[in-house]
C-alpha cells in the first residue's frame, strides 16, 4: 500500500500518477490526509492526557511522603477519571487506525512516469517484438481438436471428476509438462534464482502483503475451515517469506523462483477466451521474484524483462512485449510487462507472462525493510514475473509447430522430454 507519509509529501504527484489509471483520486486522497490528520489530533490529545495522568500519579506519592493522605486520596480519584478518558480515547484511536488501514488497503498503486495513461489494453504500448509467425496450411486445427487427434489432453475427463478448467494431461503432454517445469527452472536458476517449494495454501495475511487482498478476494478460492486461501501465483508464499523482516543491505538483491500450480476461480470468463487452454482455473507456472534495494528496482525490471524473452526466444514462439497502460494494470503494480505469444491456428496473441515492479507498494504492507549500516531502516522494492505459465504457452507450441502426423516439439527441449514431438 502507499505510505501515509508519503502521500502527505506528494498529494498532487500522486493524484497525477492514479490519473493514469483512469481513477479521479482528489476526494480520496484528500479524505486519506483528513482521517490521518484526525489520527495525529487524537494521538496528541492522548499523549497529553498520558503525560498529565504522569505528573498526577508523581504528585500522589510526593503527597504520601509528606503525609498529606486526603490530598493524595484527591489525587487518586482523578488518576482514575483520568485513566477512563485515556481508555475512551485509544478505543476512538484503534477505529480511527483501522478506518485509515482499510482506506490505505483500497488505494491501488501510483503508476510509475513511464506508464501510459489508458483504460483497457487497446492503449497498451507494444515496446518490441520477435520471431516469425509461422504460415500453416488450410488444414490446420486449433489446440484443443490437436489434443483430442493426439489423444493429449481429456477436457471432457476433467469436467467430469471436477469441472469445466480442469483439464487432465495424459502421456506425453503429462512428460511434456513435466520437462517444461525443469526447463524453466533451469533457466532461472542458472540466471541466479534460488529454486524454492512453497506452500499452496497462504493466510490472510499472506493475501494481504502481496495485493491480492482486498483486491481479488472474489478470484481466490477460499477454505474457510481453515481461514486459508489457495493461492493464484507462487509470488504469494515466496514475497511473503521476509514478511515483518528486516534484511541487510548486503543480502540484496534476494532472487527466488518456484513451481507451483496455481488457482483462479476467473469468475466471468466466457467464450473464445476460455475455449482450451486459454484460460484455466488450475494451470501450472513457473514464478521468478526479486526483493532489491530501491534504487536499483527499475534496472532489475529491464533485466527481467530480458529473462522471460530469452526463454520464448528458446522456444522459438513469436512474441510481443507490451507496456501496460495504467488502466489495464494490476492492482499492487507501479509497472507492469506483458509477453504474449501468437497462436497460430487461432490467429490472436495469448498472455503467457506479466513481469512488474510494484516498488514499495507490497512492502509496506508486510513492512519488509532492509539496513545499511547506521542508517534507519527502510523499504525494500519488490518484483515477480512468469517464467512462464503453461497453458498458453503449450497452447502455441501446439498450434505453431502442428504437422499432419504430430507436433514438432523446439530442440530446446528435447533433453527435457526424450523426444522430439507429440504424436
Amino acid at each position: 500500500m502507499l505510505s501515509i507519509h508519503y502521500v502527505h509529501e506528494h498529494k498532487d504527484e500522486i493524484i497525477a500518477r492514479l490519473s493514469k489509471r483512469g481513477i479521479s483520486a482528489c476526494e480520496m486522497i484528500e479524505a486519506l490526509i483528513e482521517k490521518d490528520n484526525q489520527r495525529k489530533k487524537l494521538q496528541h490529545t492522548l499523549d497529553a492526557i498520558q503525560a498529565s495522568l504522569n505528573q498526577t500519579s508523581k504528585q500522589i506519592g510526593d503527597l504520601l511522603k509528606q503525609g498529606l493522605k486526603e490530598e493524595a486520596e484527591k489525587a487518586k480519584q482523578q488518576t482514575q477519571t483520568i485513566k477512563e478518558e485515556i481508555k475512551e480515547k485509544e478505543e476512538q484511536l484503534v477505529v480511527i487506525e483501522k478506518d485509515l488501514q482499510v482506506q490505505l488497503y483500497n488505494i491501488p498503486n501510483a503508476p510509475y512516469q513511464l506508464v501510459p495513461a489508458g483504460n483497457s489494453a487497446d492503449d497498451n504500448i507494444e515496446i518490441r517484438n520477435g520471431g516469425i509467425i509461422p504460415e500453416l496450411g488450410s488444414d490446420a486445427i486449433p489446440h484443443w481438436d490437436l489434443a483430442r487427434k493426439f489423444d493429449l489432453i481429456d477436457f471432457e475427463l476433467g469436467v467430469k471428476i471436477t469441472g469445466s478448467g480442469f483439464p487432465v494431461y495424459k502421456g506425453k503432454m503429462a512428460r511434456l509438462q513435466r520437462a517444461m517445469v525443469n526447463f524453466l527452472l533451469d533457466e532461472n536458476t542458472r540466471a541466479g534464482y534460488v529454486e524454492y517449494v512453497p506452500p499452496l495454501l497462504v493466510n490472510e495475511a499472506s493475501g494481504y502483503g502481496t495485493g491480492q487482498l482486498p483486491d481479488k478476494e472474489g478470484q481466490m478460492y477460499y477454505m474457510p475451515a481453515d481461514d486459508l486461501y489457495l493461492i493464484p501465483t507462487s509470488e504469494v508464499p515466496l514475497t511473503n517469506f521476509f514478511r515483518d523482516e528486516i534484511l541487510k543491505s548486503d543480502d540484496l538483491p534476494v532472487k527466488l523462483t518456484a513451481y507451483t500450480p496455481c488457482f483462479r476461480r476467473e469468475a466471468g470468463s466466457y467464450g473464445k477466451d476460455v475455449r482450451g487452454l486459454n484460460r484455466l482455473h488450475q494451470f501450472d507456472k513457473v514464478e521468478i521474484v526479486q526483493v532489491v534495494h530501491p534504487d536499483t528496482s527499475y534496472d532489475v525490471l529491464e533485466t527481467m524483462v530480458s529473462h522471460v524473452e530469452g526463454i520464448l526466444m528458446k522456444l522459438k514462439l513469436p512474441y510481443r512485449i507490451l507496456r501496460l497502460c495504467g488502466g489495464d494494470m494490476g492492482f499492487a503494480s507501479a509497472m507492469t510487462y506483458d509477453f504474449e505469444v501468437f497462436s497460430a491456428a487461432q490467429k490472436r496473441w495469448l498472455e503467457v507472462s506479466s513481469v512488474s515492479n510494484f516498488e514499495s507498494f507490497q512492502a509496506n504492507r508486510m513492512k519488509l525493510r532492509f539496513k545499511q549500516a547506521n542508517d534507519k531502516p527502510q523499504l525494500v522494492h519488490t518484483l515477480n514475473g512468469s517464467s512462464l505459465a503453461f497453458p498458453r504457452i503449450l497452447a502455441a507450441l501446439m498450434e505453431n509447430n502442428q504437422t499432419s502426423d504430430g507436433i514438432q516439439l523446439p530442440e530446446v527441449l528435447h533433453p527435457y522430454t526424450g523426444f522430439e514431438r507429440l504424436a
